[in-house]
């Protein structure tokens, strides 16, 4: 259940960083610093999406352990 909820909200940051990078992508010509913004912001999205699927693996090995 929590495992659902959370996968849904990693599906919504990528469809966020999806417009996000279509935006950039529009705007083409307006400079290096948008496309420097956009790779940071990739770096950042990915950094966050590690840590919630590793803490999803420990809730999921405490979960495993409690008594039924």
């Amino acid at each position: 259940m929590a495992t659902e909820a959370l996968g849904a909200a990693l599906d919504r940051l990528e469809q966020a960083l999806a417009r996000v990078e279509g935006a950039v992508a529009q705007q083409g010509t307006q400079g290096a610093a948008a496309g420097e913004e956009l790779a940071l912001l990739k770096v950042r999205h990915r950094r966050l999406k590690d840590t919630v699927a590793q803490e999803l693996r420990q809730l999921d090995l405490l979960l495993a352990g409690l008594p039924k």
